[in-house]
Order: C-alpha cells, then structure tokens, then sequence
C-alpha cells in the first residue's frame, strides 16, 4: 500500500518538524486536554476545525458528521457534548457548517443514496420548515441558505437538547454558536449571536431565520430585475 506508506511517512515528517520547533510540544500535549472550545461540524473533508481557526492539537474538542447535524435522539454527538460540558468544561460549542455541503445539497434535490437518506432527512425537515425562504431562487443561492438554515437549526436543537437545558439551569457558563465557513475563500461567518441562556434561544435563532429570509428577498428581488432587462 503506497499510498499510506506516505501517509505514515508524513506522520514523521509532521512529527519531527514539531519537535524541531518546540521540544516540549508532545510532553505538554500528553499531560492534559484543556479546550476550551467544543466543535460540531461537518465531516467534509476540506473543513479541519484547527486549521481554519487557527489552534493547535488539544485547543479544541470536535465531533464531526454528515451536514454537521444535532440530532437529539443521536446519542453519539450528544455524549460528546456533555463530555465536553461536564468533564472538560467548555466554553464555547461552535456549531459550523460550510457552503458548498455535498449533504445539504442531496437533502435539497431529495436525491435516494440509501441509507444515508435516513440521516439526511434531518436537513430536509429544515428545507421544508423553510420553503418559503427558499422558493423563488436560483439552484446556487438555494443551496447557499439552505446551508445556513441548517446550521441556525442545528443549533438551536443543540440549545433545546436537555444536556444544554441542564447546563444553563446550574448557571455554568457556555454559550453556542452557529457559524459558516466558505470553502471557496476560507472564511467563517457568523450567523448568529452567541446563546448563553434557555431564554434567549428563541429569540437569537428567529431573528437569524429573518436575516436569511431578507437575504433571500432581496437575491430572489435582484434576479427578477436583471431578468426584465
């Protein structure tokens, strides 16, 4: 297998060019794991949480799946996110997903993969929660908000989830966010305030659902001008 003997030989490489720039980097990151983040994304391989963000190895904590979704009977995320909440004591939960989301797009045009259907209709539910936000657009922008619907409603699952609900009741500290990141300029926009209360989950989230929907108005308002010209 060549293939991943290079793989093992970059694993050294990688190795040895920590080493070489601070002797002590594998010391400290064996000793303790202290995130203070908790990253919920997208097993999309061109979105790696460290790399886009800036942190190394052991700053953040992740859990990735197909269209970054938080699913409250998907025990899975949801033990990863009261082991992040309970033993490392996050701060922050980022929910992130990405345009250009291959299962975004297969929840959009309802397209029959298999099994993975079951997974995907999670996003489906979202794009028929939000049909009217998204009717009367262009196959691209409809794939584009429909990509920021999820993660608003992703995480506002996350909010509504019990782990979340417990948190806030004993006043711990943490608050979640829901961004986007652009593959095609590598940048991360942030949809939504911060949510550091049961109380303020309702409001933050609607008000992020109007933002899209204006956006959208005004994309759908601009097509139907340039196409009476």
């Amino acid at each position: 297998m060549p293939d991943l003997d290079a793989l093992l030989a970059n694993n050294r490489e990688w190795a040895r060019r920590m080493v070489e720039q601070d002797p002590l980097f594998f010391r400290r990151l064996a000793e303790l794991q202290a995130p203070e983040y908790l990253w919920i994304g997208c097993s999309d391989s061109r979105v790696p949480a460290n790399q886009i963000t800036g942190l190394l190895p052991g700053e953040v904590f992740v859990h990735r799946n197909v269209a970054n979704l938080v699913v409250r009977s998907d025990l899975n995320c949801l033990s990863v996110v009261q082991y992040a909440v309970d033993v490392l004591h996050v701060k922050h939960i980022i929910v992130c997903g990405h345009y250009g989301c291959g299962g975004v797009r297969e929840a959009l045009i309802d397209r029959r993969l298999g099994l993975i259907d079951n997974w995907l209709g999670h996003v489906a539910s979202v794009r028929d929660r939000h049909v009217g936000v998204l009717e009367g657009l262009p196959d691209a922008q409809r794939w584009r908000r429909l990509c920021e619907l999820n993660v608003v409603e992703q995480a506002r699952h996350l909010c509504l989830s019990s782990v979340l609900q417990d948190v806030w009741a004993r006043n711990q500290k943490v608050a979640v966010h829901a961004w986007i990141y652009g593959v095609e300029d590598g940048l991360i926009r942030d949809l939504a305030p911060g949510v550091e209360a049961a109380d303020a989950v309702a409001g933050i989230y609607d008000a992020a659902i109007a933002r899209i929907a204006a956006d959208s108005r005004e994309a759908a308002s601009t097509r139907a001008t340039d196409s009476a010209f």
